[in-house]
């Protein structure tokens, strides 16, 4: 008899027991023995234990209804054996919604709750093998970024260094292509002079005094008249007079005309001494026929054009090393892995609109009218302390319309494929990103999210 007793007694405390602990998990049991009294976790009251999970809120933190809906602050354990445990607020107990997975939550309600943790963990359980099959491939593709991204730096610098040294060359080049065409134009500046100054380079030799007497013998008779005088022979000071017929007859020895003989021995002193008296400086005088002139002309042009070339390749090497320098000050991580977005691109179509991200440069938005607009250039790193190099931040885009420029957050997620995800605008004219990449995968020493009861 007694030992029935004592049965039924210990099934009755033990099912008060599992009664007054319902809502608790396994942390938390330790508080809620079996004794006279309790102590409400905060400390502010003790109550006798018969009053826990009574329905009716004795502690002012609810920890003495956590399996009632008494408490406004109380929160309800669902265990969920097979997925994850986790907290509801104490409101939703018995309220006639299945919240918890296991059912739990609707002990004493008319809702008829089918447990459903087996196959939501079953579910998730497959999610993070996917997510961690992905994670590890995203890490070797990210291996074989970061070496990629080392040779690709190595080859920039290089190529900064032969550029450098290009530049050098080319700028001994240019002051050397420099003073070769100062050197022609001083020899075609001292031609030219010379053939103003009345032929102050002639010399008396038979054929130069041949040539000057031809040109001024315009109807080549043999002869130089007083018109042909007029015609070809100017003051060196004042080359638009036309010489009197007295000033002209004066130059021809006082007669009307003079041979080639008596040219040599008169006219053609005075236009070598230059000092008064040249040849009229036209199309059909020595400055388009001495072949001397010609050559000095073809020389300071060869030379002019040459120094064009130099200039130019020099400017552009200069534009090209500028650009480099910009493009390696830029962070490309710890080991260079974001280098590889230099120079891409990824667009995204959202609705009519569709979005540009080029890393490192900047973002767009085309409309399908054909209007482009910038939403921001690069900025800066944004990242946590803990992931640096997890957000990107583009600033200072086009103005908007109530004032204050376009910006856009770009936030990198891991993933096997490197891809412009998804664009939203949360506030008028600030843009937020999610651009996926393995770059951007980081390994983890546990997973977390599915409790240890699994």
């Amino acid at each position: 008899m007694r030992f029935h007793v004592f049965i039924s007694a210990f099934i009755l405390c033990g099912f008060a027991e599992a009664r007054k602990i319902r809502g608790i998990s396994s942390s938390y049991k330790r508080f809620y023995r079996e004794r006279r009294s309790f102590l409400c976790i905060d400390g502010s009251k003790i109550i006798p234990f018969d009053q826990v999970n009574d329905d009716y809120c004795d502690c002012e933190d609810g920890s003495d209804e956590p399996g009632t809906s008494a408490c406004p602050r109380g929160r309800f354990y669902c265990t969920n054996l097979g997925f994850r445990p986790h907290y509801i607020p104490s409101s939703r107990v018995n309220d006639g919604i299945c919240d918890c997975c296991d059912a739990s939550d609707e002990y004493n309600s008319h809702a008829r709750c089918q447990n459903t943790c087996w196959n939501l963990g079953q579910r998730e359980r497959a999610y993070v093998e996917h997510q961690m099959r992905a994670l590890d491939e995203g890490l070797q593709l990210k291996q074989q970024l970061i070496e990629e991204g080392v040779l690709l730096w190595r080859e920039k610098q290089a190529q900064l260094r032969e550029l450098q040294q290009a530049a050098e060359d080319l700028q001994i080049k240019l002051e050397e292509q420099k003073r070769r065409k100062n050197e022609a134009d001083r020899l075609k500046e001292q031609k030219l002079k010379a053939l103003e100054a009345g032929g102050s380079s002639l010399t008396r030799d038979n054929n130069t005094v041949t040539d000057i007497f031809t040109l001024l013998d315009v109807n080549n008779d043999g002869s130089i008249t007083v018109d042909e005088v007029q015609a070809k022979v100017v003051l060196i000071h004042d080359e638009e007079l036309i010489l009197s017929e007295e000033e002209a007859t004066t130059l021809l020895g006082g007669g009307l005309q003079m041979d080639l003989i008596k040219f040599q021995h008169t006219l053609w002193d005075i236009l070598i001494k230059g000092d008064t008296f040249k040849i009229k400086n036209t199309r059909g005088d020595p400055h388009g026929e001495d072949p001397d002139l010609k050559a000095v002309d073809r020389v300071a042009e060869r030379e002019a054009s040459n120094l064009k070339k130099v200039e130019e390749a020099y400017e552009k090497a200069n534009v090209q090393i500028s650009d480099l320098q910009k493009k390696l000050a830029i962070d490309y991580g710890t080991d260079w892995e974001f280098l590889f977005l230099n120079s891409q691109c990824y667009k995204l179509k959202v609705y009519e609109y569709i979005y540009t991200l080029c890393p490192f440069n900047e973002v767009t938005q085309r409309s399908t009218g054909g209007a482009e607009v910038s939403l921001g250039t690069w900025g800066m790193w944004a990242g946590t302390p803990k992931n640096q190099y997890g957000q990107m931040v583009y600033e200072n885009g086009e103005p908007c319309w109530q004032g204050g420029s376009r910006s856009t957050t770009v936030t990198l997620t891991c993933g096997t494929e490197t891809a412009l995800r998804s664009v939203k605008e949360p506030s008028k004219c600030q843009y937020i990103m999610d651009f996926q990449t393995p770059v951007a995968c980081q390994p983890v020493l546990k997973q977390r999210g599915i409790h240890s009861e699994l």
